[in-house]
């Protein structure tokens, strides 16, 4: 524990006091660049494949109207309307 009053000694004359408080981690990991690399590229890959499959599912709905629906008539009796 490296907590404490440090001073430095030189020549019989002591300095000023250091006042030291130093906090270890116990439940820290190490991360090194290799983790974070692979942690980006998994990201990147996830947001792709995420990206294509919104793409794909939304896809689907476009093909299935047919052009006809764009067409129809509003008032289906045309001698009600004049």
């Amino acid at each position: 524990d490296p907590r404490g009053r440090y001073a430095c000694e030189a020549n019989g004359e002591r300095s000023l006091y250091l006042q030291l408080h130093y906090r270890m981690c116990q439940n820290c990991i190490e991360v090194d660049a290799a983790t974070i690399s692979g942690i980006v590229l998994a990201d990147v890959v996830a947001t792709i494949f995420l990206a294509v499959a919104v793409y794909c599912i939304s896809g689907q709905d476009r093909r299935l109207v047919s052009r006809a629906s764009d067409r129809q008539n509003l008032i289906a009796n045309e001698q009600l309307y004049q």
